[in-house]
């Protein structure tokens, strides 16, 4: 088929919930894609932070169909040997006990959630359920999730949400304080507020939360959805902050490209959710688990994550001196440009005309490009992007 043949198709078949870039993708190797009429396109997205180690990644390849030939489906009423090997290494990575799996951040999320409010409900016989998130937050696309992203825009037309969420505003402490009482059972934070403008925390505001968390026995959540599994340049962003979280929501990257994701926990809440509290059909999938330990055993050595640190450096060195950029922000592989003129989505669109995949966060262009992609791969990309801010 042709693009205009999709399109056209698209527009017959599917609920309109994607404002779609002008271009149709059939393959891809590495941090290079391909669309359907052969146009080769630089891919500074890696399907939002998720394709971590870019296209058709020969072990991940391997890992997913090796796998499939063996068994591609089991339900949780039964024992899952790589379930038992992916949460070992997560539990490994993170120092903390245990783990759930699921699909998605947003599951994940909504499994952190259930969590906290389990504690809080047996510990202080129900009196404690408020959880606080932060202004400008993105928790997800659920109902529930989208009571906690502390964005107005999301909330529009899905009322009535769950209740029990107030937001806090980032880097505020005091703003945080004054919702602090004996009905807040969590703070829910992003390190890098990513949907939200990629926006990282101030590490003072970060350190005391965790403080206030501590000493009030509030839960302290982090969703490093896409902050983690190597993005930053640390396996986990709470890495760089120097605290320690009650529990980890993660996806994206952890399953290299297959649905999956993870809420891990610490030793006090190991038995939270016990024997039907909490389930899901298809989280902890055998072949999402074979994807995710080939893509672990790879993103968390040190050799590994020092490049991701460096190749973001460069990335950020090469930024700071093009026109029209006025701010460049974020950690690692997880990057932000401020424009000083133009329209953010126009701009990305004129990119994407030039053989070059990037993605806008509010008014920002933002780049996510496969961890492992190559210095050549980024100076082809970075060219594009040069070319397009300098037309405008």
């Amino acid at each position: 088929m042709t693009f205009e043949e999709i399109k056209k198709e698209e527009a017959e078949y599917l609920m309109p919930t994607y404002g779609r870039f002008p271009v149709a993708l059939a393959e891809g190797k590495g941090a290079v894609a391909k669309d359907v009429d052969g146009k080769e396109y630089i891919d500074f997205t890696s399907g939002i932070g998720v394709n971590c180690l870019g296209y058709s990644d020969d072990g991940l390849v391997k890992a997913i169909s090796e796998q499939a030939g063996k068994i591609q489906h089991m339900s949780n009423l039964y024992y899952n040997p790589l379930q038992v090997e992916v949460a070992k290494k997560l539990v490994e990575l993170t120092g903390l006990s245990k783990v759930f799996f699921c699909n998605s951040g947003a599951e994940a999320n909504e499994c952190a959630i259930k969590v906290a409010r389990k504690y809080a409900f047996e510990k202080y016989s129900g009196k404690r359920n408020k959880i606080i998130t932060l202004v400008n937050s993105f928790h997800g696309r659920t109902v529930t999730t989208l009571a906690a992203t502390g964005q107005d825009v999301f909330h529009n037309y899905f009322f009535p949400f769950t209740e029990g969420f107030e937001y806090a505003e980032a880097n505020n402490i005091e703003s945080l304080r004054n919702l602090i009482d004996d009905t807040v059972c969590a703070v829910f934070i992003e390190l890098i507020q990513g949907e939200g403008g990629v926006n990282p925390l101030q590490k003072p505001f970060v350190w005391e939360t965790a403080k206030i968390c501590q000493d009030n026995d509030i839960l302290l959540m982090i969703d490093e959805v896409q902050t983690g599994v190597a993005r930053t340049g640390t396996f986990y962003c709470y890495e760089q902050y120097g605290v320690t979280p009650d529990i980890i929501t993660t996806a994206k990257g952890l399953g290299g490209g297959l649905p999956f994701g993870a809420c891990i926990c610490s030793e006090k809440l190991s038995g939270v959710l016990s024997a039907g509290t909490h389930g899901t059909t298809f989280g902890g999938n055998p072949v999402a688990c074979a994807a995710s330990l080939e893509v672990l055993s790879r993103v968390a050595t040190k050799e590994f994550l020092k490049e991701v640190s460096e190749k973001g450096t460069y990335i950020k060195e090469k930024l700071s001196s093009m026109p029209n950029v006025k701010e460049v922000r974020g950690l690692g592989m997880m990057i932000g440009i401020v424009l000083e003129k133009g329209e953010a989505k126009v701009l990305a669109n004129r990119c994407v005309e030039k053989g070059l995949l990037i993605l806008t966060a509010k008014t920002l262009l933002r780049l996510l490009p496969p961890l492992n992609i190559s210095y050549e791969e980024i100076d082809k990309g970075l060219a594009i992007l040069n070319e397009v801010l300098s037309e405008v």
